[in-house]
């Protein structure tokens, strides 16, 4: 007698960060509908895995599906999960706002004095495609303490400390979110702020 085989949970569950799923969704605010090979190729993993990820939003009544096949539509709460906005700034206010950006990085790196490193900057967000309007993009930099403790844990002045250092590379009157950088950040689609 055969028996069925059951699923792992690691075989049912997507292995997305839900940040890099609420990054994507963000992005489709202003679009009538997308793909599933949207949700793929932004995030970069394969269409099985985006399947995944698509059921699990539908559950939670962050998306709908669309007449087409394999189309879908953000309802008004995967835009308000997301944190998405109106897109509302040209694409050259943007590009003006991450060049800016990129200098004040380029002269952090330079500044020894700094107490931390910069040793990732990705830019990403709906400003990477072809929209006449978009919303501020999001930004992950990966800081480095400058002087090594020797694998002490972070402690609440070191993460005020970073805090501040971002707000100040951020800028004032700038359209970017910048935050900490995390691995996912690196895998969707996105923009490289370093320059090498």
């Amino acid at each position: 007698m055969a028996t069925s085989k059951s699923k792992t949970p690691r075989e049912v569950m997507p292995s997305v960060p839900a940040a890099g799923v609420m990054s994507f969704l963000k992005d489709t605010r202003g679009l009538l509908i997308w793909t599933t090979r949207d949700l793929a190729e932004t995030l970069g993993i394969p269409a099985s895995e985006a399947a995944k990820v698509i059921t699990i939003m539908e559950m939670q009544g962050y998306v709908k599906a669309a007449e087409g096949a394999r189309e879908w539509f953000t309802t008004p709460a995967g835009q308000t999960v997301s944190g998405s906005k109106l897109p509302h700034y040209t694409p050259e206010r943007v590009a003006a706002a991450l060049a800016g950006l990129k200098e004040r990085i380029a002269a952090a790196r330079k500044d020894f004095k700094s107490p931390f490193k910069i040793s990732a900057a990705v830019a990403f967000g709906d400003f990477l495609g072809n929209r006449s309007r978009v919303q501020a993009p999001d930004v992950g930099i990966e800081l480095v303490k400058r002087k090594s403790d020797a694998g002490a844990k972070p402690s609440a002045t070191e993460a005020k400390a970073r805090h501040a250092f971002l707000k100040q590379l951020r800028g004032k009157n700038t359209p970017l979110n910048v935050q900490l950088y995390q691995e996912w950040m690196n895998k969707r689609s996105h923009q490289k702020l370093l320059r090498p």
